[in-house]
């Protein structure tokens, strides 16, 4: 059976080298190849792709964000093929679904392999990348505060933002560990204030974290 396969990276050369390496396999068929995450998601909704490999950073939605909606929203798998190894980006990806991870100086063969192994359902981490993962998952993790709000008022992202907000993290380093836009987060933040009566981010805080703020509505 062929795999058909997506390419998303927003170097071109990229894409068109990496369709010519894939269509020498007999096991592949290279459905599409886009720019960025959000054209991932886009054509994986609309079409049926086994295998998506992802670059991690592009324009519009990164691949650890694009990795998310292609786990929660469709039956494509998700494979990262980047030049970047960053522990963010890392465990971003494999928190959000990746069923691989592997670095672009990979042979083909070692890429060919890595989508198959994903596509019958195997996790794919090259050794680097891997023990990346480990330290930082050996590292102490400052414990998260316990949420007093009623949480059926949110959806789960903006329970993450308050959650962050309620351990004095700016937009700016909320960006970076959620993988989503400054832009992004001041409007769930704005909706936050909306479903509570809140006016800013340090009410926020205290409303998270003790369930009370200087609203009507608490």
């Amino acid at each position: 059976m062929t795999i058909k396969v997506l390419i998303a990276d927003d170097n071109s050369f990229i894409r068109e080298g990496m369709k010519i390496i894939l269509g020498t396999f007999t096991e592949f068929e290279v459905v599409a190849t886009v720019e960025d995450g959000q054209q991932a998601v886009d054509y994986c909704l609309a079409h049926e792709v086994d295998v998506a490999l992802l670059d991690v950073r592009m324009p519009n939605m990164n691949g650890v964000e694009a990795t998310r909606r292609l786990t929660e929203e469709t039956k494509t798998r998700a494979l990262i093929l980047t030049t970047f190894d960053e522990d963010d980006y890392i465990r971003g990806a494999i928190k959000n679904g990746a069923k691989g991870y592997l670095l672009k100086n990979n042979d083909p063969e070692r890429i060919r392999d890595a989508i198959i192994s994903v596509h019958k359902g195997n996790n794919v981490l090259q050794d680097a990348v891997l023990e990346k993962l480990m330290v930082g998952m050996a590292e102490e993790k400052q414990p998260e505060p316990a949420a007093k709000i009623d949480v059926s008022l949110f959806t789960d992202r903006e329970q993450d933002i308050m959650a962050l907000i309620a351990q004095g993290l700016s937009n700016k380093e909320i960006s970076k560990q959620l993988f989503i836009s400054e832009g992004t987060i001041a409007n769930y933040i704005t909706s936050i204030l909306g479903k509570t009566g809140l006016e800013h981010r340090t009410q926020i805080a205290i409303y998270y974290l003790t369930g009370k703020g200087n609203s009507s509505r608490n």
